[in-house]
């Protein structure tokens, strides 16, 4: 549950966005590896608040190649776009062993979405929710489902539809795999995401709360069927101890 930072990620280009190289070191390759990023230009263009205060960002900073020999990239969203994020996640998105961007870019007319950037620019992103003030809270990725993909979950509207969405990497892009309602990760104004994906030796499990914060549930995917069950009384405490495996 960590707070709300500006730096742990990365993001690229599409749809309006402008992906701009800003310093080039000599070294750096063709398939870049990348190592981090920041969010940047804060903006109040968007008033909706869900994090706690009405700051989102404009724009992420791109490192990528290795630590001594670094491209570093400034991308930027167009006038109706923002980064409503904690931060930018480096998780394994196409299962190459190299970590993608994962973001919430939010499109102030149609809501939420969950983006992937690589350092060429966008490379997959969910629809839109579909309407203003709408939002989803990511949880993680893994091969939730043991078929060699890699799928990507998170929470469909945390505060209304309570809905565990899970997509697929299929080579080019995301595809709704499974989804399961009555659960949820975030409350209004908080600037954490109480959720994540444990491994305790048997397979990848999403732990979240259900949908009225009184249990920590689990849940797999088998046969592309998600299955959710209450393992402790909903607490700070007992999250912690699920997402590591100790209760």
């Amino acid at each position: 549950m960590a707070p709300r930072s500006t730096s742990w990620g990365l993001q690229g280009l599409f749809r309006g966005a402008s992906l701009t190289l800003c310093v080039g070191l000599a070294g750096a390759s063709a398939a870049e590896t990348i190592v981090g990023a920041t969010f940047e230009g804060p903006t109040t263009r968007y008033g909706h608040g869900i994090l706690g205060d009405a700051v989102e960002f404009t724009q992420l900073v791109i490192e990528a190649g290795d630590w001594a020999h670094k491209r570093r990239y400034r991308v930027s969203l167009p006038d109706d776009h923002v980064f409503e994020d904690i931060a930018p996640r480096l998780w394994d998105i196409t299962g190459d062993g190299a970590p993608e961007v994962v973001v919430i870019e939010t499109d102030m007319a149609r809501g939420g979405s969950l983006a992937v950037y690589d350092e060429t620019g966008k490379i997959a992103e969910t629809s839109h929710i579909g309407r203003s003030n709408r939002w989803l809270a990511p949880i993680g990725a893994a091969d939730l489902d043991g078929d060699g993909r890699i799928e990507v979950a998170f929470i469909d509207r945390p505060h209304l539809a309570k809905t565990l969405r899970v997509f697929e990497w299929d080579g080019e892009g995301l595809v709704l795999d499974a989804e399961l309602g009555g659960l949820t990760n975030h409350q209004i104004g908080q600037d954490f995401i109480s959720s994540g994906v444990r491994d305790c030796g048997d397979g990848p499990e999403v732990v979240t709360a259900d949908g009225d914060w009184s249990d920590v549930m689990v849940t797999r995917m088998d046969g592309g069927v998600l299955e959710a069950r209450s393992v402790a009384a909903f607490s700070a405490e007992q999250l912690d101890a699920v997402l590591n495996c100790t209760f």
